[in-house]
């Protein structure tokens, strides 16, 4: 039988021939002794659970088209190059990015945290700090998936314990509902997760930093400031001196030095929430194929496209420029807002700008892109768009770059540099002083807001901000300053949507969220490439309303024949939707 991709609901497919198949020779044998019955036995078996927990984090954020990307090629900051026009994403199609799968891929990493939630009381436990540790950290994992999934798509399913057998059944559960149920299980889990924890394994602070997002997701804004003070109470600090593997490099700085990846788990490092392991030189097994950062979020600015003044071509795949912007393919092209405007403050903008996450030594900008072709007559002088024969390949082969962040070398010789193994970040303490801000932003304590903005920003010598200049939108343009190709964008700006329409601000609202919310609006205000109608590759660049949420797959609708999962408002099938459940049995 050919394998079963691993998708959640395709256990459905299992239960006809579970029902057909009862003769004893039809009976599966198994390949391997290393059953959940043989393996989760003691405390040895469930840390092994946990590991497979922690390399779901990574597989975010690693590879071709990484989930990550999804999130900034749906925002204010980016856009999907290949897939400009929004309206080609449907609950059947996928296309280049990774909209769908990424559902199918949050159930899965949700099922490994239910194995040990539902298992861990098959054993007697000896020590019920180990056990309490244990299910902490699988409720954190699982929390964090589901934070996810409802800040991305919704109304979803909530799917508690270990699935044996088949389920044919599901239901589509309010957002406000789950997040009642992870916030609880997180106020729990940080009771008993560990004060410090080795790199890639949850600690207490982790725990704080996701229940202060779920918190402030669920209008909970004292709650979230207790647990984001909790966090920035605690051992860590903002790096704000050299440090790490670039320490001796003058023309650098500390946001240099806090973007390296050798630099993410090291001790010195005292930012340091949660950052994901992924090495070169560990086993197979344990390493992605790479972080792709420079392929997803560089431009190419080495493709054959890029014409010198004699119309032939002035850049290459290799020589000067080649290993440190890498093999750039402008998969998140990304938008002058972020690129420009984003860094206007007060009499500043990005050309003398004192923020040094947008400082010339951290920055490529275009008179920096320079034709390396030995053979070209203009080699060595900056590359000229007027010289491209198509005008409109400068989408995705001319713009500024961060390569403060996107830098990750190849250690692999071999290898085309694309973004090489390195660890990264999942929580950083200056995302908490910002999540507290935001916090004290939604109880109109405008002060206490500016003071936690002005510590991220002082650190990075940006200009201070005032209380009266504190706005939602001030706090999205800090977290676009301060956590590009970091947090989920698209989930974050999904989050404060249905805070404002929750609270209606704005002129915001449940009942109307797919036809006016914050995050339509704010990214149609930014990403200039949607009021332009810009078109690349057979793609017009569009986008409603609706498509806030991203689409339910629909094979996992049409497999769950015995009772109704909802589709997003604005997509095929969401016309047979049913009032979601308000309760979690």
């Amino acid at each position: 039988m050919k394998r079963i991709p691993n998708i959640l609901f395709t256990i459905t497919i299992l239960a006809a021939v579970a029902l057909s198949c009862t003769e004893k020779w039809l009976e599966p044998k198994p390949l391997s002794f290393f059953t959940p019955e043989n393996v989760y036995t003691d405390k040895a078996g469930f840390e092994s659970l946990l590991i497979t927990m922690r390399k779901d984090l990574k597989n975010e954020n690693t590879g071709n088209i990484s989930f990550m990307i999804n999130e900034f090629a749906a925002s204010d900051l980016g856009a999907a190059s290949v897939q400009l026009d929004f309206y080609k994403l449907t609950p059947n199609t996928d296309r280049y990015y990774k909209f769908l799968a990424m559902f199918n891929s949050a159930y899965s990493a949700i099922k490994n945290a239910n194995v040990l939630i539902s298992r861990i009381d098959n054993i007697k436990w000896s020590s019920e700090e180990d056990r309490n540790r244990l299910l902490g950290e699988a409720y954190w994992h699982r929390a964090y998936w589901y934070y996810r999934l409802v800040n991305t798509y919704g109304d979803v399913p909530f799917i508690g314990k270990e699935l044996i057998g088949a389920k044919l059944d599901f239901q589509t559960h309010s957002r406000w509902t789950i997040l009642n149920k992870i916030q609880a299980d997180m106020e729990f889990a940080v009771q008993w997760l560990p004060a410090t924890a080795p790199a890639g394994a949850i600690s207490k602070g982790a725990g704080n930093h996701l229940l202060a997002k779920i918190c402030l997701a669920n209008l909970q804004f004292d709650k979230a400031i207790e647990a984001a003070s909790a966090v920035i109470n605690g051992p860590y600090a903002l790096m704000k001196t050299r440090f790490g593997v670039s320490a001796a490099d003058a023309k650098r700085n500390v946001i240099w030095d806090l973007h390296r990846p050798k630099n993410f788990n090291t001790t010195q490092n005292t930012e340091t929430i949660l950052a994901v392991v992924d090495r070169f030189e560990a086993p197979p097994g344990a390493k992605s194929v790479g972080l792709y950062t420079m392929r997803h979020y560089n431009s190419a600015w080495w493709n054959a496209v890029v014409r010198d003044s004699q119309g032939k071509a002035g850049t290459l795949a290799s020589g000067p420029m080649y290993d440190s912007l890498g093999r750039g393919n402008g998969n998140v092209r990304l938008t002058p807002f972020y690129q420009y405007d984003l860094w206007k403050f007060g009499n500043a903008n990005w050309k003398n700008t004192t923020d040094l996450r947008r400082s010339n030594i951290n920055w490529v900008d275009l008179d920096e892109l320079l034709y390396n072709n030995p053979a070209s007559v203009d080699f060595g002088k900056p590359i000229k768009p007027q010289n491209m024969a198509v005008l409109a390949d400068t989408f995705y082969s001319l713009y500024a770059m961060p390569h403060y962040i996107t830098f990750v070398p190849q250690d692999d010789p071999k290898a085309a540099p694309m973004g090489g193994n390195g660890d990264w970040y999942i929580f950083r303490l200056a995302e908490t002083y910002l999540l507290r801000a935001e916090a004290h932003f939604w109880k109109n304590n405008l002060a206490a807001a500016a003071a936690d903005l002005n510590v991220v920003r002082e650190r990075a010598k940006a200009l201070p901000v005032a209380a009266g200049q504190v706005t939602l939108d001030f706090i999205f343009d800090e977290r676009a300053r301060e956590l590009f190709a970091e947090e989920p964008r698209h989930s974050e700006l999904v989050r404060a949507s249905y805070i404002t329409a929750k609270l209606n601000k704005g002129g915001y609202d449940l009942p109307n969220f797919s036809t006016k919310n914050y995050y339509y609006d704010r990214v149609y205000s930014r990403n200039n490439f949607y009021e332009k109608k810009v078109s690349y590759i057979g793609n017009i660049a569009a986008i409603a309303p609706f498509h806030v949420l991203w689409p339910i797959p629909s094979i996992v609708i049409t497999a769950n024949t015995l009772a109704v999962i909802n589709q997003n408002t604005g997509y095929e099938g969401s016309e047979r939707n049913i009032a979601p459940l308000e309760t979690i049995e």
